[in-house]
């Protein structure tokens, strides 16, 4: 894995017909900060190989939203990424690097907040870039890491939506 992308699913209505937390779907702001995060990071040259994908109903419909802008990516559901924490979302995101170069993992909080962490401080990011992304991580926030040929991450990038 060159470069991994980490995507938080948009926001999502607080309750759900069925009254599950897992089948809680978007709202419609969701859809459209979900859909505006895809287009930026497409138009700065962040295409994933591989969408790795929460099955919750709210990261399915942020992939659906964001996907547009990615259309060569393949799509996988990944049971274990939901509600998964910072380790078991990297090692997910480092098996399907064996095979892909550009890894994205669309999940939840706060294990995409907790990862996006973990690799400003392992690849020796600013102070102030760190406590920006323990701050917050909000809905349809993304961040962008670079692995160099040790697998150190290098940050590439962290984006927030406009609201």
């Amino acid at each position: 894995m060159d470069r991994l992308i980490l995507l938080r699913h948009g926001k999502a209505e607080s309750d759900s017909d069925s009254g599950e937390d897992f089948d809680r779907r978007l709202a419609p702001r969701g859809v459209r900060e979900s859909a505006e995060m895809g287009a930026q990071l497409a138009d700065m040259g962040f295409q994933p190989d591989v969408a790795l994908v929460s099955p919750a109903a709210r990261a399915r419909g942020t992939w659906e939203s964001a996907s547009a802008a990615f259309p060569g990516a393949r799509t996988r559901f990944d049971d274990q990424l939901y509600h998964a924490d910072s380790g078991t979302i990297r090692r997910a995101a480092e098996a399907a690097g064996k095979a892909s170069a550009t890894v994205m993992v669309v999940g939840h909080n706060p294990g995409l907040q907790e990862l996006t962490i973990q690799l400003l401080v392992e690849g020796s990011a600013p102070a102030s870039l760190i406590a920006r992304a323990q701050r917050n991580f909000p809905t349809a926030a993304a961040s962008v890491f670079l692995f160099d040929a040790n697998g150190r991450p290098h940050f590439d990038g962290l984006f927030f939506p406009e609201r």
